[in-house]
C-alpha cells in the first residue's frame, strides 16, 4: 500500500498591482480634459472692471502661500503648490480627493 499523497508544496500567490486609481477602459484614458490651477477669485462690479488698468492691483480671497486648488473641467480635485519644471511652471499635488468620472464630464 501507498503511503499517504504527498501535498504539494504551496504556490506563492501573486497579487495584482492595484488597478488605476480611475478604473476606466483604455479609450476612456484618453479623452481630453482640462485641468487648470485656481489661484483665488473675487468680485467686482463692473464699475471696477472698467476702470482696470495695466498697474491695477486687484486683492483676490486666497491667502500668500496657501496651496492653489486643483481643477479638473471646473471641478475641485484638490490642491497643489507652484513649483519650477525645468523652463517651465508646474504644479506639485499636495493634496488629492477621490475622483468621480461623473462630475468631470464637461
Amino acid at each position: 500500500m501507498d503511503g499517504p499523497a504527498e501535498k504539494p508544496a504551496a504556490e506563492p500567490v501573486a497579487f495584482e498591482a492595484p488597478a488605476p486609481r480611475l478604473g476606466m477602459g483604455s479609450l476612456m484614458r484618453k479623452i481630453p480634459v482640462t485641468l487648470t490651477l485656481e489661484l483665488g477669485s473675487t468680485r467686482v462690479s463692473l464699475e471696477d472692471l472698467a476702470h482696470l488698468s495695466t498697474d491695477s492691483v486687484v486683492e483676490l480671497d486666497a491667502l500668500a502661500g496657501e496651496p492653489l486648488t486643483i481643477k479638473v473641467n471646473g471641478v475641485s480635485i484638490g490642491k497643489a503648490v507652484v513649483v519650477i519644471s525645468g523652463e517651465n511652471y508646474g504644479l506639485k499635488v499636495v493634496e488629492i480627493s477621490d475622483l468621480n468620472l461623473d462630475s468631470l464630464a464637461a
